[in-house]
């Protein structure tokens, strides 16, 4: 995880990354962290990933099958599901107005004389 990114923010927007990532096609759990700190979300760790993944799987978002790894042993490849595809969609359109409020929040705000007195508590 970048200095900027906290990790409060990563545990609230995971399901919603993993989603998107999934949303480019079927992935195991490594692949789909690999890709979030490709995107500069920062390194995720499969205990705080596989959880939401098998959360995401019980909701119905993504379905998980086995594998036969490559000389390896085999993954738990994750798919996104129609329904899981509806909830990234709506989650989707819902980003930009949120965003819009956090930043409003988070913004400095501008300093506005105070009507009290030096000492006395507003």
């Amino acid at each position: 995880m970048t200095d900027a990114t906290a990790p409060e923010w990563v545990r609230g927007l995971l399901a919603t990354c993993a989603l998107a990532v999934l949303s480019e096609g079927s992935a195991h759990g490594y692949a789909v962290a690999q890709h979030l700190q490709a995107a500069g979300i920062g390194p995720v760790k499969g205990g705080a990933l596989y959880p939401v993944l098998n959360r995401l799987e019980s909701e119905g978002a993504v379905t998980a099958d086995w594998r036969e790894g490559e000389g390896g042993p085999g993954r738990k490849v994750f798919t996104l599901t129609p329904a899981g595809r509806a909830q990234l969609d709506a989650l989707r359109a819902g980003w930009a107005p949120f965003a819009h409020a956090v930043t409003g929040l988070l913004a400095p705000s501008v300093d506005v004389p105070s009507t009290a007195t030096p000492g006395e508590n507003p």
